[in-house]
Order: structure tokens, then sequence, then C-alpha cells
């Protein structure tokens, strides 16, 4: 899979997106907003599918990284909630990255799984609920919480459970990693 072309697949698709929902509210672009936005959901859909189809946890985190911190960026400054919100997901993502690096590292691993609890509340199956576990947890919390908004428009809301469903592949996908690097 080519990461830099995934990368540049969701930026555009979010820019689609947000110039085609500007483009709603003004007077005489709502035509070109339309198929902005439309284009924008259908490339963003294709790449997410890629990403999912891949089955590396690197690939699916990275789309969603892109696509969040794109809507932050084109988030309005006074929109706070938005703003927090976008801005934790991004947090949380790049301490999965460090994650991802992390279990590559197999001894290394191993001591850090040595600092988790073994209570099931800090464990996801038998490996440590690590910082790419908790970002996969909450952002499809907030997902989920995006997707119960009222008048979100279907083809978007179908981008979200597209994006929704890639996270507990990229889980699956990356408790193999863990299982790798713990057992051998």
């Amino acid at each position: 899979m080519d990461l830099t072309g995934l990368v540049d697949s969701v930026a555009r698709a979010t820019v689609a997106i947000d110039y085609g929902r500007k483009g709603f509210a003004t007077r005489g672009k709502e035509q070109e907003g339309r198929i902005s936005f439309e284009e924008g959901i259908a490339d963003a859909m294709l790449a997410f599918a890629e990403a999912r189809g891949s089955g590396d946890p690197f690939a699916m985190l990275l789309a969603e990284y892109t696509f969040v911190s794109q809507e932050l960026q084109f988030c309005a400054e006074n929109d706070a909630n938005a703003r927090s919100s976008l801005a934790q997901a991004a947090r949380s993502f790049e301490d999965a990255f460090a994650c991802l690096e992390a279990v590559g590292d197999t001894a290394g691993y191993r001591v850090a799984d040595r600092t988790y609890p073994r209570s099931p509340k800090f464990r996801e199956g038998a490996f440590p609920k690590d910082a790419f576990h908790l970002a996969c947890i909450s952002h499809r919390a907030r997902l989920r919480n995006v997707l119960r908004a009222p008048g979100i428009d279907l083809a978007e809301k179908s981008l979200l459970e597209r994006r929704l469903a890639c996270l507990p592949v990229a889980q699956k996908s990356y408790m193999g990693r863990q299982e790798k690097a713990l057992v051998g």
C-alpha cells in the first residue's frame, strides 16, 4: 500500500468535503457544494476501504489521523467543543503511533507489558490496553456520538460508519503485533 497516496487521497477528500459544506451555506454555490461534498465523501470512502483492506494498523490509523487533522484545520475557531475533541483525537493517535513503533521492539515491549496491571480493565484480551487501544476506543465513542447527531447527511453517515469499522480491524491487527512481541 502506498501510504503517501493514502494520505494524499484522504487529505484531498477532506478538503472537498469541507468545501462542499461551505458551499451548501453560500447562496448560488449550493450545487457546486453538493458536487464537491459527494466527490469528497466518495473519495474518502475508497481511501478508508483501501486502508482497512490492507490490514495494516498503521495505514488505518494514518488515514484516520489525516482526516481528523484536516477537520481540525477547517474547524471554526469559535467551535471550542469540536476543536477540543479533534485535538484530543489527534494527540491520542500520536500516542498510538508511538505504540506501533514500540511493539516492534520485542524485548522493550515485554518489559513495558510488566508495567500494565493484569486486571481485565487494563487488558484487551491478554494484551496491555496501551495508547493504541485507548485511541481506538475513545475515537469509536467520538464517531458514535457524531453518528447520533440529528441532521447528518446520509452520505456522511456512511463515511462515519466506514471510518468506525476501520478501528476494530486496526485493533485486531495491532493485537497480532502485540502477540508477536510478547509471545514470540
